[in-house]
């Protein structure tokens, strides 16, 4: 087994019992079963794991197998797991199927973070044509450091920008503390002249209400049902944080158990029935959550706040690119092996017009 050694066997051990009791309670059984998956997802209160993963994991791919492919499905925080644990564990057998960003997993695989670089690509065709392009990356790094196959990436909404004070632009972000989003985010706000913190994103609204931070980074709608507005009074719409891709993966060895047909089946169903779905999903969402929290277009979601939205200028445009250029990708390439920024270069660079060389 390839996957890292999960820190603290007590730790580990301590959780099986846990992951018996959530993972007990099936939202789809059948004795007849031949394939059972253990399914973790992505953080249980937010629009991902709600409305795409729990529906395809629960009931899509059980119907469309005939019932021979029984789930049980949860969520790593309703677990009671760190989300930088999901891969650890996935790779270790404490379930079979693990979601989570690719962001949270860089300490240990550095190689993900080239997936979702601060202001790489601002729009969501181009965010997936990253996607497809880093697949074969992610797919090393699962397998060799997690144990495990990728069977998916899939985007959360651009993560913008909130702020507890007025600004006008990037510029403004200068001597500010603000929450990233992950490693590469928190370089990039550095090279903007902010204070890069990290914080857990259920504690940014009292961190935002007491002064502990002035901006923070999250998908809009994210950030809508989060009640961020409540404690934030501007958002300027750059996806400074990125995509916050999320990837879905399976154990390397149960992958393997599974008869090559059912294997066909469970990808071509993840690639058409969630896959697509999300995708397709991703750019609503972004314009949902700054219609709900700025009360410009409909807010399906509930009453709409009140928020200042902040248009991006193209100095602000210029602005990130060039921290990218300067700043972050240079960072992320002293980080991972030749090989890795040889296929980076050839793929994804291609489609964002970017090369990755070492300092």
């Amino acid at each position: 087994m390839n996957c890292q050694t999960i820190n603290g066997t007590a730790r580990y051990r301590a959780l099986i019992p846990l992951a018996a009791t959530v993972l007990g309670i099936g939202t789809v059984s059948s004795a007849s079963a031949e394939t059972s998956l253990n399914v973790v997802g992505s953080w249980g209160s937010l629009e991902m794991h709600q409305k795409f993963e729990q529906p395809f994991w629960s009931r899509t791919l059980p119907e469309a197998s005939d019932g021979e492919i029984m789930t049980q499905v949860t969520s790593f925080d309703q677990m009671g797991i760190a989300n930088s644990d999901v891969f650890r564990y996935l790779g270790d057998g404490l379930f079979d199927v693990g979601i989570t960003v690719g962001d949270y997993t860089v300490s240990d695989a550095p190689e993900l973070e080239g997936l979702d670089l601060p202001m790489m690509t601002t729009e969501s065709d181009q965010a997936r044509e990253v996607a497809e392009a880093f697949r074969p990356i992610a797919e090393r790094a699962l397998n060799q450091r997690f144990n495990s196959h990728v069977l998916a990436i899939v985007p959360y909404p651009a993560q913008v920008l909130f702020c507890n004070t007025p600004i006008s632009g990037l510029s403004d972000l200068e001597g500010k503390k603000v929450r990233g989003s992950g490693r590469s985010t928190g370089e990039f706000l550095e090279a903007l002249g902010a204070q890069s913190l990290n914080i857990a994103f259920n504690e940014v609204p009292g961190s935002l209400e007491r002064g502990v931070i002035d901006c923070a980074v999250t998908g809009s709608m994210s950030g809508y049902s989060a009640g961020w507005y409540d404690v934030s009074s501007h958002m300027l719409p750059l996806p400074i944080g990125g995509w916050d891709y999320v990837i879905t993966a399976i154990n390397q060895d149960k992958w393997e158990s599974i008869d090559v047909a059912e294997q066909q089946l469970i990808q071509d169903q993840v690639d058409d029935a969630f896959t697509a779905p999300v995708w397709a999903n991703a750019e609503n969402e972004t314009q949902r959550g700054i219609a709900c929290l700025t009360g410009k277009g409909d807010c399906p979601a509930g009453d709409p706040a009140g928020m200042t939205l902040i248009e991006p200028t193209r100095a602000d445009t210029e602005r990130a690119r060039q921290a990218l250029q300067d700043v972050v990708l240079p960072a992320w390439a002293g980080r991972v092996d030749a090989d890795t920024l040889e296929q980076w270069n050839a793929g994804v660079g291609q489609v964002v017009d970017l090369q990755a060389e070492a300092p």
